[in-house]
């Protein structure tokens, strides 16, 4: 099994004796890539328009692609390839799109989380988060593009995201956590990130 840049033991999309992903920029040194990639990420971020739902794959194919275009090949394509994050494995590469429309599925049933109060959002979009994080689509950049689907999805619920709180360790040990015991981790990001209500509402 192939592991992700984490792992040592990689795959042929890493350069040899690396495990560095093979690029566009053509960078081999894994911070040297990460700064690259980040950047490129902030600026192309800035030209995703708000999109109303529904929402599907192909929606995080667009997001991933547009983030990441400029950096690998396969931009917006699913993986092809099993991948790990130390003992976390994520969803076979057969079963990638499968979970993911059951997932959006279940996010339609609920109409999109619109209508709920804040702590039923918060609770919600932290155990959906947590379901597509195991399926993690991409081969690199699943949790930049799930943010912005997010983004997307607690805006038309009616309410404010601001991430800036939240660090990257903070994200991987929340994650991690709720591959194994519990989405509490991530519903306490959710609750620190999601604000008030976008809307007046006169009772």
């Amino acid at each position: 099994m192939s592991t992700d840049k984490y792992g040592t033991d990689q795959a042929p999309d890493c350069y040899p004796g690396t495990d560095v992903l093979i690029n566009l920029l053509n960078l081999q040194n894994a911070q040297d890539l990460d700064e690259a990639e980040r950047y490129i990420n902030e600026v192309a971020a800035e030209t995703l328009d708000f999109i109303l739902p529904p929402y599907s794959l192909a929606t995080l194919k667009q997001i991933h692609r547009t983030l990441f275009e400029r950096v690998y090949s396969w931009a917006g394509e699913i993986r092809s390839l099993a991948i790990s994050k130390g003992t976390t494995r994520f969803c076979s590469p057969e079963f990638i799109e499968r979970e993911v429309a059951k997932e959006f599925e279940r996010i339609e049933a609920a109409n999109w989380f619109e209508g709920y109060r804040r702590d039923q959002l918060v609770v919600s979009v932290a155990e959906s988060y947590g379901t597509l994080n195991v399926a993690h689509p991409f081969r690199e950049g699943n949790g930049r593009t799930q943010r912005i689907l997010f983004e997307y999805i607690i805006v038309n619920a009616g309410y404010s995201i601001d991430w800036s709180s939240i660090g990257r360790q903070e994200w991987i040990d929340a994650c991690i956590h709720s591959f194994y015991t519990s989405d509490q981790p991530l519903a306490d990001i959710f609750d620190r990130c999601v604000g008030t209500s976008l809307v007046e509402l006169d009772y």
